[in-house]
């Protein structure tokens, strides 16, 4: 009976979490470029009070045996890339991914991070930078007295200045892949950090070598589906309820054992 209790609260800990990550991906349901996580579960070990196939007399075995569980762990937070909702903003400075990829984004420390976020700005010096203020890199400079910014399909970034006709090419907006994106850190800022796991970043021009096609003047939106996670909401607490109720019947029970001696 003791076992029961432990059992069913591994079960209450790991509802507990996959409720944490659910409520994640509903606050960030508005997130340019978020990308949902769906968290993994496996059993744990198993005390086996009788092995299968063990002799009970001369050429005769038994054929299935007794294994009693000993709960539930997580054991990931998958991130799933799935495309986004598209977002129409008219903004000369948004740039959707339309297929795989991501942004490289200079951090302050001189790595380089990715993202998802097409969301882009111009900082004091015309520099484009994300929502943040990080430089996109490799870094782009657009003039101030440009009339017209345009980004085309294949990332190449160009300008045409007051009172000219002339289109100018100003710089390349070139994406990164990887052969593992799950495997990526999330660090926050809708930025992703490479590790071991997400294997080593292929840099190539938007629309070759399976990299996704720029739009200019829309975003992508969370992948987050509400009603999807509402329902997943729903099943994880009605797993969590069920545990505790197998928390208080082993408690009754065992208080019903101890009561056999009076």
């Amino acid at each position: 009976m003791i076992r029961a209790l432990f059992t069913a609260s591994s079960g209450m800990s790991a509802q507990q979490l996959n409720i944490d990550v659910i409520s994640n991906n509903l606050a960030n349901v508005n997130t340019t470029g978020f990308k949902k996580s769906n968290l993994d579960f496996e059993d744990l070990l198993y005390q086996t009070l009788r092995q299968a196939g063990s002799p009970v007399i001369d050429g005769v075995q038994i054929p299935t045996g007794i294994q009693v569980g000993q709960g539930v762990r997580p054991v990931a937070t998958q991130k799933i890339f799935t495309q986004g909702q598209y977002k129409r903003t008219d903004n000369p400075l948004d740039v959707l991914i339309e297929g795989d990829g991501f942004f490289q984004v200079l951090m302050p420390d001189g790595t380089l991070a990715y993202t998802r976020s097409g969301a882009f700005k111009r900082d004091g010096e015309g520099r484009l930078v994300t929502s943040d203020g990080f430089y996109i890199e490799p870094q782009i400079i657009i003039d101030p007295e440009a009339a017209e910014v345009g980004i085309a399909t294949d990332g190449t970034v160009t300008i045409r200045r007051n009172g000219e006709e002339a289109i100018e090419t100003v710089g390349q907006i070139l994406l990164t892949r990887f052969s593992n994106p799950a495997g990526l850190e999330n660090i926050g800022r809708s930025l992703f950090r490479i590790t071991a796991a997400s294997g080593e970043p292929f840099v190539g021009t938007p629309g070759l070598d399976g990299l996704g096609a720029l739009n200019q003047g829309s975003l992508e939106m969370s992948n987050v589906q509400v009603v999807e996670e509402m329902v997943n909401m729903i099943v994880a607490q009605r797993a969590y309820e069920v545990n505790s109720k197998v928390i208080q019947t082993s408690e009754d029970m065992l208080q019903i054992a101890n009561n056999l001696k009076r």
